[in-house]
């Protein structure tokens, strides 16, 4: 590991204080009150009493009130005064110490030749308190208290230790009075402290907050520790969750717990992560879904059960998708869908009542543009195929899947159409075309419902009409949040459900459910009729809480490792392309200059990972700059293949630098960033683009563009 200047000082003072007998982390702090607390008593003085003045302090010391402990923020010395602020998981309060009124508690009891005046008797703590200094009132060498200490063969008082030796970022332990400075600010003047853990690496930059989402992701305690903000989204997300599982108990729902680790790969369409069970010789595949495990549980006696999972899947991310994800899942014997609609407004009314919640709320669409939209129940009901036929005059109830070629037609002829219709089957058209003409309306919060059996050839199918399944989804300003059924029970048509799903897998289907035999057999036994319910936690959380990114809602998202990154760029050669828009109108020179720019911009975002060394060597002596060791090559593309590209790269996490034609029209960054704020991300012309990474993901992605002529 690398360490800064900052942090080889601060492990030099960590090795100067444990050899003059200073425990430098310690074990515990007793008796802390939280900081906000200390706030609120001090907002009630007319009861507690609790602010003294300053100038008594300083001539006839503390009475030892107040004892907390948290993180330094900040620090600063004004002569006899040393000034920091304080930080613990509720508030931030200022600290003050004062030379000559301060003593530092060393963490561990000394050798009596360190005793000053020790007690005839021990003292117990308020007993201390109560005497005075001279007298022995703190028993120093029992208690591990000094005014001043030798470290590193000199002699330094409390209040030089508290100046030099606590550093930003250190957590420290505190006792002392209240009072209010000239300014109006509350501060706490400290009597006694004792440093709790040293912190060897510095606070990022100057404490500001981070503002590199890579850097967020893989560091979050770092950005807790500089952005409440994200604290505050993530206590958030606390009671949010808390508040869901207290409404579950209170409808004398059982919590349970169901495998992560299962022969069968049930529960959702989706590509299951694989493992190797050594003792066991056998594949097992991690959970997608609790759906067949909690199902089971139903077959007797659990009536009502839910979950909060944690599920997998083995599919792309970007920042609506991520591959491992929470999710709330429950079975309510006796009821369809239609129950589960209402159990859902209760549900949600009794969240935002908890947690002191607005009902209207700005929720960003998936252009990330803002709407408000109104929680107060009941919300609306919209009806899938009679919604879809009225926006688009197409009847979707009247197509099998053998309608293929029919359905593609009358798209078409209504004037509707979109990359790849041409190789997509019944249900896959069907879903494009509600989310063309009708998904992107809803701002909700409504429950879309009477889907075409086509598109949910698992679900139950309703008694009234068999071409339509019982479930709905709850949408939230153009956003899947959560999806409900009555559920199927009946044997037989499961099996030949999972029948199907085994031919889908035979030809390629990676996606498709696998066989459940055990499933199944539960089900023989009799399983009854009921609806089931599923929402993933972080989609609905960062919707309220206005995230753009799911990540932004998980505490330690899943990131490629440092270790295999590091590995990564020593073993795999790799190829920056860069990419003309053909559809661009371009003089060479602006072609040339672009070019230009895009290199010294992924250079400067790279940094030195993009060269073998620094410089090479000839054979007499002389040094010569090295140039970036990985190869650059230009190619061109349409303006359409140029965004499939770019939205491809962003998806894999790809190094990608942009050029948009607002970037030639001007050089003035702020101009340029004024003008692309006015526009949509579609409306953006790009005229290059340069992904960077290993030679094998890169030249896949672009093999099929022709050079650059």
């Amino acid at each position: 590991m690398e360490y800064s200047k900052e942090s080889l000082d601060r492990q030099a003072k960590i090795q100067m204080m444990k050899e003059a007998g200073i425990v430098c982390y310690a074990n515990s702090f007793e008796g802390k009150i939280d900081i906000e607390e200390i706030i609120s008593r001090s907002e009630n003085d007319d009861k507690w009493g609790h602010i003294r003045d300053i100038e008594n302090l300083m001539e006839g010391g503390c009475i030892w009130e107040f004892r907390t402990a948290g993180r330094i923020m900040s620090s600063r010395g004004m002569g006899k005064l040393v000034f920091g602020k304080l930080r613990d998981k509720s508030w931030d309060i200022q600290i003050c110490f004062m030379r000559d009124r301060v003593v530092f508690n060393t963490g561990r009891p000394l050798p009596n030749s360190w005793v000053r005046t020790p007690p005839s008797l021990p003292l117990s703590r308020e007993e201390e308190k109560d005497a005075p200094l001279d007298k022995g009132r703190l028993s120093e060498g029992l208690r591990g208290l000094v005014t001043e200490l030798e470290i590193w063969w000199e002699m330094k008082s409390a209040f030089k230790i508290a100046e030099k030796f606590c550093q930003v970022g250190d957590y420290i332990g505190v006792e002392g009075d209240l009072f209010v400075t000239k300014h109006g600010e509350l501060t706490i003047f400290v009597k006694e402290f004792q440093i709790l853990s040293k912190a060897i690496r510095p606070l990022p930059e100057k404490f500001h907050g981070l503002s590199d989402r890579e850097t967020i992701y893989r560091q979050r305690y770092l950005d807790l520790i500089t952005n409440n903000d994200s604290y505050d989204r993530f206590r958030f997300r606390s009671d949010f969750v808390k508040a869901i599982r207290d409404f579950y108990h209170k409808h004398d729902f059982v919590e349970i717990e169901t495998p992560v680790l299962w022969n069968a790969a049930s529960g959702a369409a989706a590509q299951p992560f694989t493992t190797h069970h050594n003792d066991f010789w056998e594949d097992f595949f991690l959970r997608i879904a609790p759906e067949t495990s909690l199902k089971k549980a139903t077959v007797w006696r659990f009536e009502r059960v839910f979950e909060l999972s944690r599920n997998f899947r083995n599919e792309g991310s970007d920042p609506s998708h991520v591959q491992e994800f929470s999710a709330f899942e429950h079975y309510a014997a006796y009821w369809n869908f239609e129950d589960n609609m209402q159990f859902t407004e209760d549900m949600f009314d009794y969240i935002f009542e908890t947690l002191g919640l607005e009902k209207k709320r700005r929720i960003i669409d998936k252009e990330w543009q803002e709407k408000q939209v109104d929680f107060s129940t009941p919300w609306q009901r919209i009806d899938y195929i009679a919604w879809v036929k009225e926006q688009s005059g197409i009847d979707i109830e009247s197509y099998t899947e053998e309608d293929e070629q029919r359905l593609r037609e009358d798209i078409q002829k209504a004037w509707f159409s979109w990359e790849g219709i041409e190789k997509q089957a019944t249900a896959t058209m069907i879903d494009y075309l509600y989310k063309k003409v009708l998904r992107p309306w809803i701002v909700g919060p409504a429950f879309v419902y009477n889907y075409p059996k086509t598109m949910q050839p698992l679900a139950r199918q309703s008694d009234a009409d068999e071409n339509i399944v019982e479930q709905f989804q709850l949408v939230l300003n153009g956003w899947e949040v959560l999806k409900a059924y009555s559920e199927l029970v009946d044997p037989k048509i499961q099996q030949d459900n999972f029948e199907a799903q085994s031919w889908a897998i035979e030809k390629g289907d990676e996606e498709a459910t696998s066989w459940d035999d055990d499933f199944v057999l539960a089900m023989e036994y009799g399983m009854p009729c009921q609806s089931g319910w599923g929402m993933g936690v972080e989609r609905i959380v960062a919707l309220l809480t206005g995230q753009d990114n799911l990540r932004d809602v998980q505490l330690f998202p899943l990131m490629k490792s440092d270790d295999n990154e590091e590995k990564y760029n020593k073993n795999d050669t790799k190829l920056a392309v860069a990419i003309l828009n053909t559809d661009a109108n371009f003089e060479k020179w602006q072609e040339l200059n672009t070019v230009a720019h895009l290199n010294a911009s992924f250079a400067a975002r790279e940094g030195k990972s993009i060269f073998m060394q620094d410089s090479i060597e000839s054979a007499d002596g002389m040094q010569m700059k090295l140039n970036m060791s990985h190869a650059i090559m230009i190619k061109q593309a349409s303006s359409n293949q140029i965004c499939e590209l770019r939205d491809k790269a962003n998806e894999l996490w790809l190094s990608l630098v942009e050029f948009t034609r607002e970037m030639i029209e001007t050089s003035d960054d702020k101009k340029v960033a004024d003008i692309t704020a006015t526009k949509k991300w579609d409306e953006l012309e790009f005229l290059w683009i340069q992904i960077f990474w290993t030679r094998k993901v890169v030249e896949s992605l672009t093999k099929d563009l022709e050079l650059y002529k």
